[in-house]
C-alpha cells in the first residue's frame, strides 16, 4: 500500500516533537515479521532519532505524537504515566445510541497476540467516557474520551455497551454497505458489493499534551477520506 510522504501528514512540529496524522493501515511500529513500512521507520528516515510516544492500532486513523530525541520522548513520556496527556477519538458506531459523557469503567486483561478481554477479576482498570455527536437511522457519531490507554480499549468498551464500531468484526460490528442505507440501490449482475469503509471507522481527532512545561498545545488531525466519506453517504442516505 502506498502512503503519502511524511511530510505531507505532519500537523505540527517544533525542535523536539512532531505530531503526525496517520494514515489507516500503516503500523505504528514494526510488525512480528519486521518486513513492511511502519511509522517509526518513516519518521526515522526525516529525524534519525525520532521515537514513537504512543500506539494506535494499524487500521485507527489520526493523531499521533512523535518525539525527536531522547529527552523530548521522556518529557512525553511522563506526561503519559501522569495522564496529562488528553486524547479525542471519533467513532461510527452501529445503532443509535444516546450517550451523554458516559463512563464505561470496566477492566481489561490482555490476553496475548493482540487479544483482549473485559475481566472484572484479573484485568488492568480502563476507564473511558463517551458523547454522542450526531444521530443517523441506524449509526450515530460518538466522540470518545479515554482516561487509561488499553490495548483495544475503545473498541471493547463500545462493544460491551452493544454499541460496536462499525466494520468492527472483532467486537460484532458490522460494515455499512451503501445497500443497507441507500433505498433501491442494486448491483449489477456478478457485482460483490464492498464495504464503504475497508476498515473500523475510528480516528483519533485530538491529542492535547505539554510542549513544555509551560505550554500545552491541542493538535486536531482531520478525517481522512474514507472516514469522511462514510460520514457524507450517512448524511445523505441514513438520516
Amino acid at each position: 500500500m502506498k502512503f503519502p510522504p511524511f511530510k505531507e501528514i505532519i500537523l505540527f512540529e517544533n525542535d523536539d516533537l512532531i505530531v503526525v496524522n496517520k494514515p489507516p493501515f500503516l503500523s505504528s511500529l514494526d510488525d512480528r515479521d519486521g518486513g513492511e513500512i511502519n511509522l517509526l521507520r518513516l519518521a526515522k528516515q526525516y529525524v534519525a532519532d525520532a521515537q514513537i510516544c504512543h500506539r494506535l492500532d494499524k487500521e485507527t486513523s489520526g493523531a499521533i505524537i512523535i518525539a525527536k530525541n531522547p529527552e523530548a520522548y521522556r518529557f512525553v513520556s511522563m506526561q503519559f504515566e501522569h495522564r496529562e496527556v488528553s486524547k479525542i477519538y471519533h467513532a461510527i458506531i452501529n445503532g443509535s445510541h444516546q450517550f451523554d459523557d458516559l463512563l464505561v469503567d470496566l477492566p481489561i486483561l490482555n490476553l496475548g497476540n493482540k487479544n483482549v478481554a473485559i475481566s472484572k477479576q484479573d484485568g488492568k482498570a480502563a476507564q473511558t467516557y463517551f458523547k454522542s455527536l450526531v444521530f443517523f437511522k441506524h449509526h450515530t457519531l460518538v466522540e470518545c474520551k479515554p482516561i487509561t490507554g488499553r490495548m483495544h480499549q475503545i473498541r471493547i468498551h463500545l462493544a460491551s455497551q452493544r454499541a460496536a464500531i462499525a466494520g468492527d468484526e472483532m467486537y460484532g460490528g458490522q460494515p455499512v454497505m451503501l445497500s443497507d442505507i441507500k433505498r433501491g440501490y442494486k448491483l449489477g449482475k456478478d457485482q460483490e458489493e464492498l464495504p464503504i469503509m475497508k476498515r473500523f471507522a475510528l480516528h483519533a481527532k485530538e491529542v492535547s499534551f505539554k510542549i513544555n512545561p509551560g505550554t500545552e498545545i491541542s493538535v486536531h488531525a482531520p478525517y481522512p477520506k474514507d472516514f469522511a466519506t462514510l460520514l457524507k453517504l450517512l448524511d445523505k442516505f441514513d438520516r
